[in-house]
């Protein structure tokens, strides 16, 4: 699996967060996500898919 977001569609609802947090963070500054790995090891995978259905700006996109 590889995960890739788009900073500029984020729009910092932090539902990425609460479903894969060892995926994903948010700016300090401004709650825009941070990947923090992008080849997650498998036991996050379903976290992962589930953070990017939640999203409500279709930020996360993955690789099967």
């Amino acid at each position: 699996m590889k995960v890739t977001v788009d900073q500029v569609k984020c729009i910092a609802a932090g539902h990425c967060v609460m479903h894969a947090g060892a995926v994903f963070d948010q700016r300090d500054e401004d709650g825009i996500v941070i990947l923090l790995d992008e080849n997650p090891p498998a036991e996050f995978a379903d976290d992962v898919r589930h953070a990017a259905a939640m999203c409500p700006a279709m930020a996360i996109q993955i690789e099967e």
